[in-house]
């Protein structure tokens, strides 16, 4: 069954007619613009088969909708006529509808970030400042029994079946890469034990606070797609969000304006922020997982995953060598 089919019936559950849903994007989901029967414009979602349960997909509406109240500006959820939040479309698709965000990305991956380094560190000082409000006002929900949502803490990150994927077995490492990056998952464990002993600063994350996911609005910065929300560490969340600029030169100057922002509204420890390199580390095992079923093995982006994640692993074992002496 099409996707167009599949949109086409998730706009009948919601009451829509006279619709043409039109496909923005398709990676987890596939997403597409539509007109509510208000004449709003909002966003169609399908959901990625497997990747998230009717109860998770349930809980990240509640969220986002809890934050909404709250006065967070959040893609918010769209009811059917009925009140209910999600249909279940043929072969067990699951659909959902959000507000629309008119803005545009702070970045696109593999583009140089718009602006001069000025101001490429006051966004991201406004993007630590949205994620410190974010963290501050989930802290103050109380969630429901039922709520549910993947777990990015050591054993999602590091354990034997991360929530990405394995990510040391990726088909295009060569023995010595492995060894590496195994090497770099090692010290990785012991650092995250150490760091869940001391105290880790833990609780709701967005977990992919990428540039494509943070928009430009006429009234501020707006996070979009809470699809890998859940619970873990909020160091993750800021080292993601500076994760597409590791390989530039203002790499450093980027992540203490996401730390400068962030810690404007919310502390931070010592224990938390030397983490960094940690999390960014993290993130690269991730993303390494994450390709390995979703593209071709001839596409040229596992190179780039790969050389990313050798040398954050590179760089992170250098920095405990240094650290000993």
């Amino acid at each position: 069954m099409t996707l167009a089919v599949l949109a086409r019936q998730a706009l009948a559950a919601w009451g829509i007619t006279g619709c043409t849903p039109k496909l923005i994007s398709h990676r987890e989901n596939a997403v597409f613009g539509v007109t509510l029967a208000d004449g709003r414009p909002a966003a169609l979602r399908l959901h990625r088969p497997g990747y998230n349960s009717v109860a998770e997909i349930r809980s990240e509406l509640w969220w986002t909708q809890a934050l909404a109240a709250k006065g967070f500006r959040v893609p918010e959820p769209i009811a059917k006529p009925d009140g209910s939040l999600l249909a279940e479309l043929d072969k067990g698709q699951i659909a959902t509808v959000i507000s629309w965000i008119n803005g545009v990305p702070i970045g696109y991956s593999g583009d140089p970030l718009p602006g001069s380094a000025e101001e490429q560190q006051q966004v991201y000082r406004q993007v630590g400042g949205l994620l410190a409000e974010m963290h501050s006002l989930s802290d103050g929900l109380r969630l429901p029994p039922e709520f549910t949502r993947r777990n990015w803490n050591r054993i999602g990150l590091l354990g034997e079946s991360p929530l990405w994927g394995t990510f040391w077995e990726h088909p295009g490492l060569d023995a010595a890469q492995r060894k590496i990056i195994i090497a770099a998952c090692d010290k990785a464990r012991a650092d995250l034990d150490a760091y869940d002993t001391a105290g880790a600063a833990v609780g709701l994350i967005h977990a992919d606070a990428l540039r494509e996911n943070v928009f430009t609005t006429a009234n501020g910065l707006v996070l979009i797609d809470f699809d890998d929300s859940g619970f873990g560490y909020r160091m993750f969340d800021l080292a993601v969000a500076v994760s597409q600029s590791l390989e530039d030169e203002n790499y450093a100057s980027l992540c203490n304006a996401v730390l400068a922002g962030y810690t404007a509204i919310r502390p931070l420890t010592d224990e938390d922020t030397r983490r960094m390199e940690l999390f960014a580390l993290l993130r690269t095992f991730a993303s390494l997982g994450w390709i390995v079923p979703r593209l071709a093995a001839d596409e040229p982006s596992h190179r780039k995953f790969i050389r990313r994640a050798m040398l954050q692993s590179q760089t992170y074992l250098d920095q405990g060598k240094h650290t000993a002496r």
